[in-house]
């Protein structure tokens, strides 16, 4: 049901592929779609018979210049965030992006500046902070349930989908860096990185990325295309609890409250607790996202993962990139 004003400006869209049909979908049921575009003429057609009310078309030029588009979604290949999003901005539009921002921190960092000159909005992809288990988990730890963060780790694996313009850093990691940056408040002041590439050279199949942050917190982000079933899982080690985010389990957000109890003073035994389930909101991240997204356009607020939110997971990105080259 639409929550939009019929009047109000509308939203178009890059890219109705993969990832672009689902977007599609949630702008339609906000009630904020006014075009949408792709140059694959077959699922243009498909879509048009879905969404009857909104227009398509297969030529950009036609949403970046027309005027009563005052915001776009860019869901296109990694590899033409960079173009499609600066041609946006320069055309006066405010930009939503999905992950990553660009393919390096010197085009993030001029589609930022270019944002700010312009007075356009800015906001990147990166789903997850939209998530309630994730905005919950974020609480937890705010609230001094978990006690001192420690170590987080994510895993995040599939037998799915191989790309080969990007490599599997850049397409799986970029999501739990991001939540992983969120929850200890800062950057990381050492980045490592190792993987290898089985399938194509040079195009990495398995990372593993090291991160350590001034603040003690250490973590690590696992990722791979080449494993034989889907896991997503966020593990935030507390001194007090444990805390782990499942987003293949129906109920996402586990506590388990696990003490270590010393023996004589020097000896840790591990005294186990039931695991708990986390009650959360049941809330579609994506449309959480958009009508965030959409909410920036209207009243020029700041979106939770703007373009510098982008900018240092980028920085994260090609510092491990670098690190995985070297190696």
């Amino acid at each position: 049901m639409s929550n939009t004003v019929e009047n109000q400006p509308k939203v178009g869209i890059l890219g109705l592929g993969y990832w672009g049909k689902n977007i599609l979908r949630n702008l339609s049921e906000l009630g904020i779609l006014h075009t949408a575009c792709d140059t694959n003429q077959g699922l243009l057609d498909q879509h048009a018979k879905q969404f009857p009310g909104a227009k398509f078309v297969s030529d950009f030029d036609s949403i970046f210049s027309d005027p009563q588009i005052p915001a776009l979604v860019i869901s296109t290949p990694a590899a033409t965030h960079y173009d499609l999003v600066k041609r946006a901005l320069n055309a006066g539009k405010d930009v939503f992006v999905e992950k990553p921002l660009a393919l390096t921190y010197a085009q993030g960092e001029e589609l930022v500046r270019l944002s700010q000159s312009n007075g356009k909005i800015l906001m990147v992809g990166h789903i997850l902070q939209f998530h309630p288990a994730v905005i919950k988990l974020k609480e937890l730890i705010k609230t001094g349930v978990l006690g001192k963060v420690q170590y987080i780790y994510s895993n995040r694996l599939n037998i799915g989908k191989l790309r080969v313009e990007e490599n599997i850093l850049w397409s799986f990691a970029p999501h739990d860096i991001s939540v992983i940056l969120m929850l200890a408040g800062e950057e990381p002041q050492k980045v490592s990185c190792e993987g290898e590439s089985y399938l194509n050279d040079g195009i990495f199949d398995i990372t593993l990325t090291h991160l350590e942050f001034r603040n003690k917190i250490k973590a690590h982000v696992f990722v791979s295309w080449l494993h034989p079933f889907k896991e997503q899982k966020l593990v935030v080690i507390g001194s007090n609890s444990m805390a782990v985010f499942d987003d293949m389990s129906k109920e996402k957000l586990f506590l388990y409250p696990h003490q270590i109890r010393w023996e004589d003073g020097k000896i840790p035994v591990a005294q186990k607790a039931e695991c708990n389930p986390v009650p959360i909101d049941t809330l579609e991240p994506l449309k959480e996202e958009l009508q965030h997204f959409y909410t920036c356009v209207m009243t020029r607020q700041k979106p939770k993962t703007d373009g510098e939110e982008g900018l240092r997971v980028l920085k994260v990105l090609e510092q491990a990139e670098r690190n995985l080259r070297k190696d």
